[in-house]
Formats: C-alpha cells, sequence, structure tokens
C-alpha cells in the first residue's frame, strides 16, 4: 500500500500547509522499527484558524434539517464501505493491527459508528412537548475531538458521527503515532461535500495542540478518549472556559467466571478478549476473577488457548496478535510484567522477551499470570499490552468486592449458566457496561466510564446527546 500522504492540515474545506512552519512527527512502523511516514506537526495558530473556520460554519450546519445530516452521513458511509480496504491497510501500517483483525474489527466497527448516528438521527425528536413546555435539544457548538492511538478510525467516527448528527462543528485532534487512518478519513469527509468549516483535522503533539484545544474559549465542548492521565490534564485546561468535557479514559476490566459458567466455553473466548487487539484496548477484561477451587483447570484453559494465538506479521493473513503500536507501550509492558513477577504472580505462559522467531518489531509473548492478588501492581494498573491476570476468589461476594476494588470502571463481564444469577452479579459491578457470557458487540449500547475511567458516554442515543443542549420554553404550547 501506498503510505498516506499526512503532510497538510484540513482546515475550513482543503488541504493546507501549517500556518507555523514545525518538523514534521516521525511515523514509527512497530514490525521494522524503521520510519515509514510522517506527520505535519500543527500549533495554536492553527488551531485558531480550525475554530473560525467551525465558528462561521456552525450556524448554518446547525439548522439544516436532520434529513440533510442523514443524507450527508449516508455519503461518508458509502465512502468508507468503498474504501474499506485502503482503511484497514492504514491501520495494519500505522499501529500493528492484524490484518484480519483491521478487516473483521477495526473498520467494520468505525464504519458502525455512522451506520448508528444515522439509524439514531432518523427518528430522534429534536422538540418535545411537556405540558405546555417545549423541551429543545439544540447541537452545542464547536467541538473538539481528541482521539487515540489504539481504535484509529473506530474512536473517530464514535466522535464524529454524533456530533454531525447532532449539528456541531468539529476539529479533530487524532493522534500522532497513528495518522494515517485519519487523514484517509478527512479525505473521506471532503468528498462526501462535508460544508467548509464543518470539519477540521489538525495534526500535533497533546503538549501543543490538544492542550490548545482544552483550553481555546472557542470551543464549547471537548471530547477525549485516552489515558486517564491525559484526560485529568484535558479537563483541568477546559475547566477556565467551563466547556462540557466528557472522558472515555483507562480501565481494568474484571471478567468473574461464576461457578457454574461452561469453563471449556468462556475460558478461550475470555483470553481472546483480554488479547483482543493485542490487549490494547480500554475495557479489555484483563482481570479473569475465578474460583479458587477451579483456578488449576482454568489454567490449563487459558494456556491452551493462549498458545494456540499466532503472533507474527501483521500483514499476514493467518496472523492473529502483530506487535504492540509504539516503543513507549513495548516498554511499559514489559516493565509490568517484570513487575508482575517481583510481586510473586506465578506465570502460567509468556514472559519477558519477544516471542522466538521475532527479533526485531514490538512483538510480546502472550503472557498469563495466576496466583495474582487484587492489591497487586498488575491486578490494579492498566498495561495495555497481552496480559492477563487469574485472581481467584473465594464466593460471589468475594469476586465482587474484588471486581469493584480498583480507580476504575469502564467494562466488566460475568460468566455463568444461571442468567438471573449473572443478571444479579451484573448489577453489583461499578461500571460503564457490563456484557454477560460474550454477547455480540452492540454499537447502540452507550459506552463510558464509572470512577477514573471518565464520565459522559459514546454510542447510539447516548451519544448523540453529549454534543446536545437542552432548553426549555415555558408557555411554548397553549
Amino acid at each position: 500500500m501506498t503510505i498516506p500522504s499526512c503532510d497538510r492540515l484540513y482546515i475550513d474545506g482543503a488541504w493546507v500547509d501549517p500556518i507555523k512552519p514545525l518538523p514534521a512527527i516521525p511515523v514509527i512502523s512497530p514490525v521494522t522499527e524503521q520510519q515509514i511516514g510522517s506527520v505535519v506537526q500543527g500549533s495554536a495558530a492553527d488551531i485558531d484558524a480550525a475554530v473560525l473556520a467551525a465558528r462561521r460554519a456552525f450556524p448554518a450546519f446547525s439548522a439544516t434539517a436532520p434529513s440533510d445530516r442523514v443524507a450527508l452521513l449516508r455519503r461518508i458511509l458509502a465512502l468508507m464501505e468503498e474504501r474499506f480496504e485502503s482503511l484497514a491497510q492504514a491501520i495494519c501500517l500505522e499501529m500493528g493491527s492484524a490484518i484480519g483483525f483491521a478487516r473483521a474489527s477495526q473498520v467494520p466497527f468505525g464504519i458502525a459508528h455512522v451506520r448508528a448516528a444515522i439509524d439514531v438521527l432518523d427518528d430522534y425528536a429534536f422538540i418535545r412537548q411537556q405540558g405546555s413546555t417545549a423541551i429543545l435539544r439544540e447541537a452545542i457548538g464547536v467541538c473538539g475531538l481528541i482521539t487515540p492511538w489504539n481504535w484509529p478510525l473506530y474512536q473517530v467516527t464514535a466522535k464524529v458521527a454524533p456530533a454531525i448528527a447532532a449539528g456541531c462543528a468539529v476539529i479533530l485532534k487524532p493522534s500522532e503515532l497513528s495518522p494515517f487512518s485519519a487523514h484517509l478519513f478527512a479525505q473521506i469527509m471532503h468528498d462526501a461535500g462535508t460544508p467548509s468549516g464543518v470539519f477540521n483535522l489538525v495534526t500535533g503533539t497533546g503538549a501543543e495542540v490538544g492542550a490548545t484545544l482544552a483550553a481555546h474559549p472557542g470551543i464549547d465542548m471537548i471530547s477525549i478518549t485516552g489515558s486517564t492521565r491525559a484526560g485529568v490534564l484535558v479537563a483541568q485546561a477546559a475547566a477556565p472556559t467551563v466547556k462540557r468535557v466528557t472522558q472515555e479514559l483507562g480501565g481494568k476490566s474484571p471478567n468473574i467466571l461464576l461457578d457454574d459458567a461452561d469453563f471449556e466455553r468462556v475460558v478461550p473466548l475470555g483470553v481472546a478478549s483480554a488479547f483482543r487487539n493485542v490487549g490494547q484496548s480500554c475495557s479489555a477484561p484483563t482481570r479473569m476473577l475465578v474460583p479458587a477451587e477451579r483456578l488449576a483447570q482454568i489454567e490449563a484453559l487459558a494456556a491452551t488457548a493462549a498458545a494456540a494465538l499466532v503472533v507474527d506479521d501483521p500483514a499476514l493473513d493467518g496472523t492473529d496478535l502483530g506487535p504492540v503500536a509504539n516503543r513507549n507501550q513495548f516498554d511499559k509492558v514489559q516493565d509490568m510484567i517484570g513487575i508482575g513477577m517481583a510481586e510473586g504472580a506465578r506465570l502460567v505462559c509468556g514472559g519477558p522477551g519477544r516471542p522466538v522467531g521475532q527479533d526485531t518489531g514490538f512483538f510480546l509473548r502472550p503472557t498469563i499470570f495466576s496466583d495474582v492478588r487484587p492489591a497487586m501492581r498488575i491486578a490494579q494498573e492498566e498495561i495495555f499490552g497481552p496480559v492477563l491476570c487469574l485472581i481467584p476468589y473465594a464466593d460471589e461476594a468475594d469476586a465482587v468486592r474484588i471486581a469493584n476494588d480498583t480507580i476504575y470502571g469502564l467494562g466488566a463481564h460475568v460468566q455463568s449458566r444461571d442468567l438471573d444469577r449473572a443478571r444479579a452479579v451484573a448489577a453489583q459491578i461499578r461500571a460503564g457496561q457490563v456484557h454477560i457470557n460474550h454477547p455480540a458487540w452492540d454499537a447502540m449500547a452507550p459506552f463510558g466510564g464509572y470512577k477514573q475511567s471518565g464520565n459522559g458516554r459514546e454510542y447510539g442515543v447516548f451519544g448523540l446527546e453529549e454534543y446536545l443542549e437542552t432548553k426549555a420554553i415555558v408557555g411554548y404550547f397553549p
């Protein structure tokens, strides 16, 4: 595949050079560890230009009929489907996603957010009657969108699609570590006929572009997906202007296997879920909570499942896990594996170092620890790599206590043959989304966190409403 060009910014309906020339940011292949491209570095001056364009565009765009916005989203959807393979190849190149996974998940889930926004907008009531009062839902304004490197298209459309559906104008700041797919998406927005100024793309660092977006008085809302540390910095920068801030941040999601679960089925699925996207998912269920008396059986099943995963060149069709996306993440995961061993957790499989035959690249060995105590760092801190902790529990109440005993509350899983029992446990977990018995992904299910996993919700109706203000007009109806 030809490396996508990332040498310009997209502002006010056109590809433009940055106002302040800065050194381009290298894009490093996680497979070869060599530079494969670069991305232009924007500055505060470019954010000013993008905000000006977005503020000019907002009044007219927010006043468009929902049917017109549906038509725009349908054009975006059609172009994404048409350019499906280019998007998948870009994600494979920029962050090392296995091409099969990019085709099966990264791109389809990104497309699904556009389709969901269309479905929600088709019948959403922007004005509702409450006695003599009219309740209006109106676009919040100009939105700054900050997205991460791990799901570089999926997280973009999870924000852009509902913002467009609401009638907002947006400025997107994608991760500089995986910029190729974002630039392809910006071209899709242009080719779909998005009105000038409604969608803008400014690439650069978090310290420059992200911080400027968060603090800018011309931005009405910030939506960030990233680490809890990054979310705190954005919220602090946004506070003086009292703008809305929604955050989808870190996680340390539990997967409770109740003692009546079908272990032969759910343990391999739990391993696959924890290691999906090489563990680089904020909601990955990386704490598997298991009945203490069944620990040996579950260890064997988990080790077998991990051994079946193919870690190889992500461009190969048979690869399950490519490398992690960048050097910082590789080093962090290696450090955390060492910490787990030093804390006394027992290695079931994997461990430090690269897999056999992988001498270069950010490849990691799928690693499972057992006899993990809840207070261990590997059980408390987000590792963001293919590392799974098996944590034994004494009884159901103990499992719920351990599940809730972190600073996070993003996702959770519960496995049981008794659906009523699983429902009762799910209701006790302090997390924004709980999955029972590994269901199919639901693009309409609201997604977001409790505690330090963030605030606000994405996806479906809840995702649209994050981009809306509420106005009451009393006496509107006779």
